[in-house]
Parts: C-alpha cells; sequence; structure tokens
C-alpha cells in the first residue's frame, strides 16, 4: 500500500542494511532486544532470497552492512553471504556473541572479504558473564574468539552490554578490554526492546550506579594513553530528558531485514501495530520509496502536540516510536522519555517501579513461558 509523497529532504536511500539472519541463538541473554515471539528457522529467508535483499540494497546506495541475529553463525550460508556481499562492495560487519567461531569458521569468513568483527560480552568475568548469558562455559569462548580476531587481523571491537547485575564491575570491563587489546570498546547500557523490556525491572540500574560508572569510565579515559582502547560510554533513555531521532530519523538511513523477510524500518518496529512489507514479496526499492508503514512517520507533518510546536523537533522527530507505542500505547505519541511530553511522569514510574521488581527474570528462549499481559499485542 502506498502513501502520498513527503518531504523529499526525508527520502534518502538507505545507507545502513541490518541483516537479521535469525533469531536462534545458543545464549538466553535476558537483555536481547529481539521479539518476544521469534520467527522459527522453518520460516527463515533462504540463501538466495538473501542474496536478492543484498543485491537489491547495494543497487540502492547503501554502503554499511551489518550481519546479526540472533546468532548469525548458526547460519550455515553465512560465509556465501559475506562473499556475495563483499563483491557488492559493501562493509561488512559480523554482530556475534563468539559462539562457534572457531578458526575455521574465521578463516573462512576472512576469506569471504568479511571486514569487521563485533564481539559481545555479558560481564568481565566467567561467573557472572555465564550467569546472564545462561550458558556454561561460554566466557572462556568469547576469550580465545577475541584472540582469534587479533590472530586474524580484525579490529577488536568490543560490546559490554550493562545492566544492574553488572555495571558496579565496571573497573573490570574497562581493565578487560585493555587485556585483550580492544581498539572500540561499546559500553552499552542497555536500552528497552523485547526480552529487555520484558525485564526491564531487574535490569534498570538506578541514576547513582550509572553516574558512578560513567565517572569511573570518564576518569579512566584522562589515565589512557593514544594506542588504548576507545570508550563509547551509551547512556539508557530512561534517564535522559530528550529522546533520540528513531535510527536517525524513521526510514531516513537504517533499514533492517528480520528472519522471516520483514523489512522494517528499525530493528524493533514489528511491536507496532502496522503491517510491515516483505522482501520475498516485494521488492526493497518499492518497499522504501512507497510502503505506507515505511512513509507512516517519515518527516514533519504526522508530528503531534507538543512535538509539531517544539523547536527541536527536527533533531529528534518525536523521538522512537516503538517506546512512545510500548509505554503509552499509543504509537504516535511523543517520546515520553521526552520531559516536555504529557506522558513523562510514565518513565518516573518506570524507575520507581525498578527498585521493586514483582515478575521472575524471563531468560530469552523461545520456549519460555510468557504471563499474556506482559506481551505486546
Amino acid at each position: 500500500m502506498s502513501t502520498k509523497p513527503v518531504l523529499k529532504a526525508y527520502v534518502n536511500n538507505p545507507l545502513w542494511l541490518l541483516a537479521e539472519l535469525t533469531y536462534d541463538c545458543p545464549l538466553h541473554c535476558p537483555y536481547c532486544s529481539n521479539p518476544v515471539q521469534m520467527t522459527e528457522r522453518k520460516d527463515e529467508c533462504d540463501t538466495e532470497t538473501w542474496k536478492k535483499v543484498l543485491s537489491e540494497a547495494r543497487e540502492m546506495g547503501a554502503v554499511q552492512l551489518g550481519f546479526s541475529g540472533g546468532e548469525p553463525l548458526l547460519r550455515k550460508d553465512l560465509e556465501v553471504l559475506v562473499a556475495h556481499a563483499s563483491e557488492l562492495g559493501f562493509y561488512t560487519n559480523l554482530i556475534t556473541s563468539g559462539i562457534g567461531l572457531t578458526e575455521k569458521r574465521i578463516k573462512g569468513l576472512k576469506e569471504a572479504g568479511l571486514d569487521h568483527i563485533q564481539l559481545s560480552f555479558q560481564a568481565a568475568n566467567a561467573d557472572e558473564n555465564d550467569l546472564i548469558g545462561n550458558k556454561r562455559h561460554s566466557f572462556e569462548q568469547k576469550l580465545a574468539v577475541a584472540k582469534l580476531v587479533k590472530q586474524y587481523d580484525y579490529p577488536m571491537v568490543l560490546n559490554f552490554c550493562l545492566t544492574r547485575q553488572n555495571i558496579d564491575k565496571i573497573d573490570d570491563v574497562l581493565a578487560l578490554s585493555c587485556e585483550l587489546g580492544g581498539d572500540f570498546v561499546e559500553l552499552a547500557t542497555v536500552q528497552y526492546y523485547g526480552w529487555a523490556y520484558l525485564n526491564r525491572d531487574h535490569l534498570l540500574p538506578t541514576k547513582a550506579q550509572l553516574e558512578t560508572a560513567e565517572a569511573t569510565v570518564n576518569a579512566f579515559r584522562n589515565t589512557q594513553g593514544d594506542d588504548e582502547p576507545k570508550f563509547i560510554f551509551v547512556t539508557p533513555d530512561y534517564y535522559e530528558t530528550r529522546p533520540k531521532a528513531c535510527m536517525n530519523g524513521w526510514a531516513t538511513t537504517f533499514l533492517t531485514v528480520t528472519p522471516d523477510g520483514s523489512a522494517l524500518p528499525c530493528h524493533s518496529a514489528k511491536i507496532l501495530p502496522l503491517t510491515f512489507p516483505n522482501v520475498k514479496e516485494s521488492s526493497l526499492e518499492k518497499i522504501w520509496h512507497e510502503d505506507f508503514s515505511f512513509n507512516k512517520f517519515r518527516g514533519l507533518d504526522w508530528l503531534p502536540s507538543p512535538c509539531r510546536d517544539c523547536d527541536e523537533k527536527e533533531k529528534d522527530f518525536g523521538g522512537c516510536r516503538c517506546q512512545a507505542f510500548m509505554l503509552t500505547g499509543d504509537m504516535h505519541k511523543t517520546d515520553p522519555v521526552c520531559d516536555k511530553s504529557p506522558d513523562h511522569h510514565l518513565i518516573q514510574a518506570a524507575i520507581a517501579q525498578s527498585q521493586q521488581p514483582t515478575e521472575n527474570l524471563f531468560y530469552r528462549d523461545p520456549k519460555t513461558e510468557i504471563p499474556v499481559h506482559l506481551i505486546q499485542e
């Protein structure tokens, strides 16, 4: 379904393609942003469909490509897809837990033309890392993979997902990052989508924890030399007073394709009450420019009050549509993170509620029984 044209300034071709190859994963991290109701393996796009997606995205001008999941290493055709993307001229990035990245596979990926590997850790020691990931011995496997990444001359890009469970050990995270020879390290305080939203009350750090961790990182930066890791500290939206622009603006820069072929303006958008197109049924060109869902929140004309009269509207475009929907039940509303939003009190209530969590911690697993009232319809 198409809609009326929007301002040309907001309809550039996508620059970044996120290819979520599978939602399967050997880890069961409770902070995962994957949907709570995940695609089954039998419904995943096959190799030829993914090749079509990559070719069409490159023809549109996309230059950055992330292979993600779940765990993309579970796809046996990963090397084939990397080789195809490399031939097309993409800069390719594997976003991985490292579980399953043997020397044979990393050698194969190198030969296929993979440019970049981002390796995630759950914590800086075995006990906490394996507890959060709900997988024994994953920490030792990650250390071995980090050595392989260096051995095969990839940039050492690390991602530590920070939650209430590990943020007080930020000193250990900084030390491990230096020990592993990290080039760039994202200290990513978890954002609350998918399984993370389900477990928010258990995962959200207190403001004091967050401030202490950030101060520790800043102090550590002041002691570093030029050849030491570059640390990026990501603050959770809940402690901000202005929202982020949704993926740099809805359907302006980023395009996600999910395991079943759904095309999305961002990786969380499938929770919204919209019907999204599928790459098995339409071209990316047509989807990006003509589909109703992609045009729905482009530009500024759709903005509600108080956004429509705000002098900052071209910075954040009303904020995150998924966050607005999860917190207010209405995807059209101003992101409640903004302190100008009439719903900002919902953020304050969520922070207060997180200090006294009532539900169990749900580990990411398609077999997990989730109470109906916790699942967004």
